[in-house]
Parts: structure tokens; C-alpha cells; sequence
């Protein structure tokens, strides 16, 4: 199956949008596929902010973009645009970063006036980085996204069928664009005695 890059622009250590997308990695799991997680709040703030190309952390996130079939970014939207924190990290992306690959956008926000923001703030710069294929993505009101007993995410029902079926929708895509396994070569004819 796919290799999918789940990526969080909160940097609030307490963010609905990074609950979410773990939410989301679980049935991208259970759908076969490899998730692999990334906050972006987790990488040094020095690197981001300086533009340091070289740092370990930048080297290292820029190469699980290149190896992900897939990427799913998360961001809350602030000021009716995406996170600044992701902003940074695009900027260091190259330019080309997500040529052939299949993006499904994500976004959650306080209220359904930053709806938009998605269609007209994230996707012209995943567009720009050459994505193969953008999957029409969701915005999730923040009110929607909530924890369960068990500490898990519970989702309003408003918002959980959409998300299903964005996110099936992302992993027929990837299904499309991802060539099967090879097949194992069949073992060698036995080669006949002589005498």
C-alpha cells in the first residue's frame, strides 16, 4: 500500500487539528496503508524561523515528503489563512516537493466563516508544489472534534460522514496512483536429471 505523511501545522501541543489527523492516521491504517506523523511544532523553532535548510530536523522532514506517496495536512486557520507555523515549513520545502503526490487538506476552525480558507489560502500553494492530485479536502468546526472517555477523538456525527468520505475518496486516489507490489517470482523449474 501507500506511504502517507500525516502532517499537524498546529503549534498548540494541545490541538484539536493534530487530534484529528491521529484520528484519521488510524483508519489509513487500518486501510493498509503506512502513516507516518509529523507536528510540525515539533521541529526547531530556530530552523524554521532562520530559514536553515541545513538543520538535521528540515533535512530530515524534507525527506519523509519525498518518500510519502500521500500527504494529509492538518492546519487551523487563523486570520481566514492557514498557520503561519506551516507556512514555515512549506517555505522550506522545494519548490517541487509534492510533485506526484496525492494531498488531502484538512482544516479545523472556530467558525465556518474560515471555510473558504482552504480552497483559497492552502490549495494554490500545494497546487504550486506541483501535487499531483488535491482530493477536495474538509473543514471541521473545532466544536466538532471533541475527547471520549477513553481519551480518544470523538467526532460530531456533522462532521465525521463528510470526513469518511474525503478520506476514502484520498485513499482511492493513493489506490490509483501507488503501483501494486510486484507479485513474487514463481520458483525455478526443476531442472530435469541427466545421465
Amino acid at each position: 500500500m501507500a506511504t502517507v505523511l500525516s502532517v499537524s501545522g498546529s503549534p498548540s501541543a494541545t490541538s484539536r487539528t493534530a487530534r484529528l489527523l491521529r484520528h484519521l492516521d488510524a483508519d489509513l491504517i487500518a486501510q493498509g496503508h503506512e502513516v507516518i506523523p509529523l507536528d510540525v511544532r515539533t521541529l526547531p523553532a530556530e530552523a524554521l524561523l532562520g530559514a536553515d535548510f541545513a538543520h538535521p530536523d528540515i533535512v530530515r522532514a524534507t525527506g519523509l515528503f519525498a518518500r510519502a506517496d500521500g500527504i494529509v495536512i492538518g492546519t487551523p486557520v487563523y486570520k481566514a489563512a492557514y498557520s503561519g507555523l506551516l507556512k514555515t515549513l512549506l517555505d522550506l520545502l522545494p519548490q517541487y516537493a509534492l510533485t506526484g503526490k496525492t494531498v488531502l487538506p484538512l482544516a479545523t476552525g472556530g467558525t465556518t466563516a474560515h471555510v473558504l480558507a482552504l480552497d483559497y489560502a492552502l490549495r494554490p500553494v500545494l497546487s504550486s508544489m506541483g501535487a499531483a492530485h488535491i482530493v477536495p479536502g474538509w473543514f471541521v468546526l473545532d466544536r466538532h472534534i471533541t475527547t471520549g472517555d477513553d481519551g480518544g477523538v470523538v467526532l460530531d456525527p456533522a462532521s465525521a460522514a463528510p470526513l469518511d468520505q474525503v478520506v476514502a475518496q484520498f485513499a482511492a486516489a493513493l489506490d490509483r496512483t501507488v503501483p501494486p507490489a510486484p507479485a513474487p517470482a514463481p520458483p525455478p523449474a526443476p531442472v530435469p536429471a541427466t545421465r
